[in-house]
């Protein structure tokens, strides 16, 4: 496609967010702003349609639907979007399943069956996990056998890694669709189309990026001498900066309609070297969108649910108060965050929870007529990124990166996920339910070795070496924590849905000594595109099975020790591992009481899927 053929009408989308029994959002990414017409044979339905440009050519629409009467539930509704009088199958025939005219969704009565994953890193050698929900889609027979939401709870996109031919991508989009400029004060380059063309663009952005004055021995000894950004991410080279380059980037990773506007030439000025790692990312990144009309369809038939870890935004955001000190006291370094968060509310935060997120959306109206520093100040400043679904079971996700626990000896030291205030509202939200599922980005109850390696690093002053993010890395939010789960009125069944770490696994915890104690399970599925380093992880996993076996005293020294954890095992576990490597998603079927009746790792690559097996 030459730069003179029309645009396509639908950039990306339509991608089903939040789904209630009287209400749908709709996300939808056009050339030019739409009327779209909802059908829903289900019943009549009333839709407000809020758009929100970020270029000459590129505006972000959410249909907020609502319905006269409850959708009917367990049935599948076929509906459509008509624009200019025709529908998704003369416009985005992609997203249709073989045989079917129309896409469609369903309304289940209660949380049975879910899906969920995080860490979807484009450039990764592994297949794209969102490819297991297509094929289960594409083999369920009934409305019942559906998962009820795809849940993605962390890192749907890699701001802070990207391969070089993506970014070579999103700067072609950039100008195809004339996303907004902008100035960036306190950089080395003046404004965004000074950044596009420096020599430092591609795999030199580190260069640019603001350097962080402490540490200089840190900076010798494991850096070479090199000057640290403050964003300490060790695959910065193509950075995200601009706020053009974040909505380019959603785009091209929900989408396969942006890649045909694009080119992946290589750039001119490489060195050998670069030349020689953009040929190697090149035939990633072609695979990786080779299968976006797949993922596309299963994001216009399962309603999903979304939150931020670190890298959707940079690698280690908010890790501790002296990171966030350095990195919000410089003008360049604040912008590039903000620009992130910016792309993170119009592309998944808007769509959980349309109504907390409304007076921010209302401030973006004005996006490229006016500076962004004091829309950026309202979004570092907005405490309503957590939501919760009035589902069967309640779900609540957690918001653990912008409400975090600063340590009270040492700003160094690696902040609690959740402050004081935010863990209470938790409290209060899980008083009296009989079960619930919480969506943790990062697992509470995680591998015991690494946590202690994290906590060793830490006591060393090297934190960000080890990214020392875990529940138990601070004293006041463990002890807060778990003392939630010992409350008498809290839940008698919890399921802690995460991701983040690029392993998987299930445990099943109970509080010593305590009748009637609370049943709780930690199921972490991760990555969907990305994984731990194979041999290292088989290391760690069977030294976690030897230093903290149930009698080992180890486990005395932990924070953890009232609580008994029992892990379950892959169903193909070879010699007891009890951590699953591998890109997929997980898929978990819960039972009428809020348990978790069996749990699985789906295999991006098509295998057979995993189950995790508890103790007969």
């Amino acid at each position: 496609m030459t730069s003179s053929t029309p645009l396509p009408l639908v950039l990306a989308g339509p991608i089903l967010r939040r789904l209630e029994p009287q209400r749908l959002a709709i996300w939808l990414v056009a050339s030019q702003p739409l009327q779209a017409e909802f059908l829903c044979p289900a019943g009549q339905a009333q839709a407000d349609c809020q758009v929100v440009a970020v270029g000459r050519h590129a505006f972000i629409h959410l249909l907020d639907i609502q319905f006269a009467r409850p959708l009917p539930c367990n049935q599948l509704l076929d509906y459509d979007l008509l624009i200019n009088g025709e529908g998704i199958a003369d416009w985005a025939p992609h997203l249709l399943y073989p045989g079917t005219r129309r896409p469609s969704l369903v309304l289940r009565d209660r949380l049975d069956h879910l899906l969920h994953g995080s860490c979807r890193k484009p450039h990764h050698a592994a297949a794209d996990g969102l490819l297991c929900a297509d094929r289960l889609l594409q083999a369920c027979t009934a409305p019942a056998d559906r998962p009820a939401v795809l849940l993605m709870t962390g890192d749907q996109v890699y701001a802070d890694d990207v391969a070089g031919p993506m970014l070579r991508a999103i700067h072609a989009l950039i100008t195809r669709l004339g996303l907004f400029d902008e100035a960036l004060d306190g950089a080395v380059v003046a404004d965004s189309q000074a950044l596009y063309r420096h020599p430092a663009c591609y795999y030199h952005r580190a260069d640019l990026l603001p350097a962080q004055q402490r540490n200089e021995t840190l900076r010798a000894r494991f850096f070479g001498g090199k000057r640290k950004p403050i964003f300490s991410s060790s695959n910065a080279d193509n950075h995200l900066v601009t706020f053009a380059e974040v909505m380019a980037m959603y785009l091209l990773v929900w989408s396969p309609v942006p890649w045909q506007l694009v080119n992946l030439d290589m750039p001119s000025g490489l060195t050998a070297p670069r030349q020689a790692r953009y040929q190697q990312e090149l035939p990633l990144i072609q695979a990786f969108a080779d299968n976006l009309g797949q993922v596309a369809r299963v994001m216009a038939h399962l309603p999903c649910l979304m939150i931020f870890d670190d890298h959707d935004i940079t690698d280690d955001w908010n890790l501790s108060a002296q990171w966030e000190e350095s990195a919000y006291g410089h003008p360049f370094s604040r912008r590039i965050i903000g620009n992130a968060l910016l792309g993170y509310l119009l592309c998944q935060a808007w769509g959980n929870d349309p109504d907390a997120c409304k007076a921010l959306i209302g401030r973006c109206q004005a996006l490229g007529s006016q500076p962004q520093d004091e829309l950026i100040g309202e979004l570092l400043r907005f405490q309503g990124w957590q939501f919760s679904l009035p589902s069967n079971p309640p779900l609540l996700v957690l918001d653990t990166r912008t409400r975090r626990w600063r340590s009270e000896s040492s700003l160094a030291k690696p902040s609690g996920l959740l402050d004081w205030e935010a863990l209470s509202e938790l409290q209060q939200a899980l008083l009296d339910h009989p079960s619930a599922i919480i969506v943790s980005p990062a697992p509470i109850f995680g591998v015991k070795l690494i946590e202690t390696v994290q906590k060793v690093f830490s006591w060393l002053g090297y934190p960000l070496l080890v990214d020392a993010e875990n529940w138990m890395a601070h004293r006041g939010a463990a002890q807060v924590i778990l003392n939630i789960f010992r409350h008498s009125r809290t839940p008698g069944h919890y399921v802690v849905l995460s991701g983040d770490v690029h392993y998987s696994f299930v445990y099943e915890v109970l509080i010593r000594h305590r009748q009637r104690s609370p049943h709780l399970w930690q199921v972490t599925s991760s990555g969907i595109k990305n994984e731990f380093p194979r041999r290292l992880l088989d290391v760690l996993d069977r030294l976690n099975r030897w230093l903290y076996a149930p009698r080992s005293p180890l486990n005395w020294f932990t924070k953890r020790r009232e609580m008994e954890v029992a892990p379950r095992t892959p169903s193909r576990s070879k010699a007891g591992e009890r951590l699953w490597n591998g890109a997929g998603l997980g898929q978990v079927f819960f039972d009428r009481e809020g348990r978790p009746a069996r749990v699985y790792q789906l295999d991006a690559g098509g295998g057979e899927a995993t189950e995790f097996v508890g103790k007969a």
